[in-house]
């Protein structure tokens, strides 16, 4: 490798952040490492990836503050990787609004108008915005990109991406927007070996969850819509839910929409049924009834937007689970499978209990697949296409 030749992505979640090192190749840029600084446990922590070889190093910095935390992290990092080759730095950017079609390089104006889409992804753009200024003050010659979660859906039309609302209030951005589109992508790539031509509904199943209906590998349209809230249920998240309840909160109720807000975000989905737990796996493991609840509720809404999803796109053949979830999870992709039966799914139980490629049948009317998302190659990709511009 020669100086300037390192891609470092940056894919921030809620309680994950996580990184990708790539060689800036010509061909495509390919993974040296990878790692995730983990907020989850006490103290947190950075790990990474390289050559098979997993290391970890404990994080005493304050988890609040991204320019302490990072510089602990590169300190640690510079004993296992020459960061003196950084070429750029790329970032997942939930939000893109309609301003944002595709990557882009990240210029004073740019992040101004990521900030603006900051109310509409609370989660997650805040997060990118301190990690990007954070990466500015600490390497501040180093080009840095955004790839966004909703640019690989503006190939919706425009009549899915409506809501039965007065127009005017479109023209002003209300709309659905769609994302996980980095991880579609990805898919969709995969896909163009697997199943050229064909109509597939990928489920990018997670602490965040959403479905994509994809048409050749085109996305059709999206169980999310003008947030991330929408769609199916999530850990902490409610999903689709009637507007009269946020009405009722709001008047009867006397809610505030900061109260909503957090309700909505961080005490519904998988955690607001259950009661105790937004974990699915402990959920899967209880014996409580609602823990089963909780799962037989998300399991629904997910066999839901696949028909919903599946009339978008004239039909399906084929069913693809991805993300932790979906990658990781047998019990509840039988669940899955199961309500999908009258559709012509027939699992496969020794295959999906394998996690393997294909989870359906040879005779099955519909396939369904397992198949790995990989974010961070596709934010690398972009990263380096961006340097390429003249």
């Amino acid at each position: 490798m020669m100086p300037g030749d390192l891609i470092l992505t940056f894919n921030a979640g809620s309680s994950t952040i996580k990184l990708g090192f790539y060689a800036l190749d010509v061909e495509k840029p390919r993974l040296l490492a990878s790692g995730v600084i983990d907020f989850r446990d006490t103290p947190f922590e950075i790990r990474l990836t390289r050559a098979g070889q997993t290391l970890s190093c404990p994080l005493t910095a304050d988890a609040s503050d991204p320019r302490a935390v990072l510089l602990q992290v590169f300190g640690w990092l510079a004993g296992q990787l020459d960061l003196s080759r950084l070429a750029v730095i790329g970032h997942r950017v939930v939000h893109g609004g309609d301003i944002f079609t595709g990557p882009v390089p990240i210029t004073d104006e740019v992040l101004d108008q990521i900030e603006g889409l900051a109310r509409l992804a609370p989660l997650h753009q805040p997060q990118s915005l301190r990690l990007i200024r954070a990466l500015r003050e600490l390497f501040p010659d180093v080009a840095q990109t955004a790839s966004f979660d909703t640019a690989f859906h503006t190939t919706n039309p425009p009549l899915v991406r409506r809501f039965a609302i007065p127009r005017a209030l479109y023209d002003q951005g209300i709309k659905r927007y769609g994302f996980h589109g980095l991880s579609y992508s990805y898919i969709s790539g995969q896909l163009a070996d697997l199943l050229p031509g064909a109509k597939v509904v990928a489920a990018h199943l997670g602490s965040g969850a959403s479905l994509c209906a994809m048409d050749d590998g085109v996305s059709i349209d999206s169980s999310m819509g003008f947030s991330t809230i929408d769609g199916v249920p999530m850990a902490t998240r409610s999903g689709a839910i009637d507007p009269g309840v946020i009405l009722h909160l709001m008047g009867e109720m006397g809610w505030s929409p900061k109260r909503i807000e957090t309700m909505l975000y961080r005490e519904s989905g998988l955690l607001g049924v259950s009661g105790f737990e937004a974990d699915s796996r402990e959920l899967m493991d209880s014996p409580r009834v609602e823990a089963a609840e909780a799962i037989d509720l998300f399991c629904l809404r997910i066999v839901g937007e696949v028909a919903r999803l599946a009339a978008s796109i004239g039909g399906i053949d084929a069913l693809v689970f991805t993300a932790g979830i979906g990658e990781h999870q047998p019990g509840i992709r039988a669940k899955v499978a199961n309500r999908l039966a009258w559709l012509g799914l027939e699992l496969d139980p020794p295959a999906n209990a394998a996690n393997a490629l294909r989870i359906s049948t040879p005779t099955s009317r519909m396939a369904a697949f397992v198949i790995p998302t990989d974010e961070e190659s596709v934010i690398a990709s972009e990263a380096a296409g961006q340097t390429k511009r003249p």
